[in-house]
């Protein structure tokens, strides 16, 4: 019984072998221009994201971590809703703060109160800061209208017991001065929602009508 012997046309086996080489080059290189025209893509995006960030003047902190750019939509979003948060903030700010019915004083050079302050009885809220101011008058009882003392970062040494017939105020920010005790007489202020006296290294404890509120 013969075997059957096995011929092979080596030609078409070298064509069947280069088709496939072909084949796996086209696809390659198929793969390689799809990579690369993706790169260019997010190279593309990457800088019109960064340039649309620098158009609305938004720090390059805040869009690129450790050298890598975050271009997601939803960033930009947050970061154009923060800012237009803060910038209705400020412009509400700015707004209270140009008020009438606002008082404003900031600066070393102030030693006291304006004089005239006393008959400005109108006002609402009083905002003083980093002055050398020591002392708050016996006439604050007179602004009637008070809803916001906003005192900190002077050198307040006591607040006066006349601060108790402020009826409507509701705000008391008297941090980082030099108070020692605060009078027992802010208990009678009925609408305080809000104090704070921290920073006041010598004050320890609140007064019982205060502490109750």
């Amino acid at each position: 019984m013969g075997h059957k012997v096995v011929v092979f046309d080596v030609s078409v086996i070298r064509a069947l072998w280069e088709t496939r080489v072909k084949k796996h080059k086209a696809r390659q290189k198929q793969e390689e221009e799809r990579l690369e025209k993706s790169a260019l893509e997010k190279i593309k995006d990457e800088w019109n994201f960064v340039a649309e960030c620098r158009r609305k003047g938004i720090p390059q902190a805040v869009y690129c971590k450790n050298g890598f750019v975050d271009t997601s939509v939803r960033l930009l979003e947050k970061i154009e809703r923060n800012s237009l948060t803060r910038q209705t903030s400020l412009s509400k700010d700015r707004d209270k703060r140009s008020s009438p019915f606002v008082f404003e004083l900031s600066g070393e050079h102030w030693k006291e109160l304006p004089e005239t302050l006393k008959e400005q009885t109108h006002l609402k809220e009083w905002h003083i800061s980093n002055t050398l101011i020591q002392i708050i008058p016996t006439y604050i009882q007179l602004f009637q209208a008070m809803r916001i003392l906003d005192l900190p970062k002077n050198q307040i040494l006591s607040l006066p017991s006349e601060i108790g017939c402020l009826k409507n105020l509701k705000e008391l920010n008297v941090s980082f001065n030099h108070l020692k005790s605060i009078p027992p007489e802010l208990g009678d202020c009925e609408n305080l929602e809000r104090l704070d006296c921290s920073g006041n290294l010598e004050l320890t404890e609140l007064p019982f009508e205060v502490r109750n509120k």
